[in-house]
């Protein structure tokens, strides 16, 4: 459904990308590996044409987002719904407006309809409509507007889901939640997913295919298994180091 052919991207003199050559499996939850800074959130932006690669291409449902024209563009980001690290909520509106503006700005329906709509997303992220609609997201905790968050993300009914850090911040409790959640939502709705994380312990109870991610290049994929036996030395290090430092070879 997704992928990246030979993509290459540059910040000025530092090169974040450097051939970068993947495909993402469908109906599956994939998780990118990587040290911070190396690119993992570059990639996911790269999907959605927030960010424009130097040169290659990525294709979604064999659209090339890259030089899409804006119609082409809006029927990628109709298929991809985003989670940002921190939910990016609107502070200014209660939790019943953050979900349903999506819903305003892509549909027209009723309001009867909008109003089941957002009760039937925050239900589905495990949030009870009638206690939280009203609040406000600096009312909520960490774990709760990641929720949200993912409610407004789902209310688009996306096919593929990009989830950018999703348990970064929590604690151990709701990092467990959150990831149940993805696993869960990902079968129950058969999406597409992408999380990108450093967060291994999670990351392997949500992911079904894993990437490295290393020095601008994905080095290696496959499963959990493959991931935890794999004499790499790249994904060795990195799922047995606890540090976030770079890398380093003798």
């Amino acid at each position: 459904m997704i992928r990246f052919e030979n993509v290459y991207k540059s910040f000025g003199t530092r090169e974040i990308l450097k051939g970068v050559n993947l495909e993402i499996p469908s109906h599956k939850t994939t998780v990118i590996f990587g040290v911070s800074g190396g690119g993992k959130s570059t990639i996911i932006k790269h999907i959605v044409g927030l960010l424009q690669p130097d040169s290659g291409n990525i294709y979604v449902d064999d659209i090339r987002v890259n030089g899409a024209d804006d119609e082409s563009l809006l029927k990628v980001r109709k298929k991809v719904g985003f989670l940002f690290q921190h939910g990016a909520l609107f502070d200014s509106m209660n939790i019943r407006d953050n979900v349903a503006f999506p819903i305003y700005e892509h549909q027209k329906l009723s309001e009867v309809s909008v109003e089941k709509l957002v009760d039937e997303k925050l239900t589905m992220v495990g949030l009870d409509p009638k206690v939280v609609k009203t609040l406000f997201p600096d009312e909520l905790s960490g774990g709760m507007r990641k929720r949200v968050g993912l409610a407004r993300t789902l209310a688009l009914e996306p096919e593929v889901i990009l989830y950018d850090e999703p348990t970064s911040g929590l604690d151990p409790v709701t990092s467990d939640l959150v990831s149940q959640m993805i696993k869960h939502l990902q079968k129950s709705l058969g999406v597409t997913s992408i999380l990108i994380s450093h967060d291994i312990k999670e990351s392997f109870k949500a992911g079904d295919h894993f990437v490295m991610l290393f020095d601008g290049k994905i080095v290696d994929s496959g499963d959990e298994e493959y991931f935890k036996t794999t004499d790499n030395p790249v994904i060795s290090q990195f799922i047995n180091s606890r540090s976030e430092g770079p890398i380093q070879f003798d």
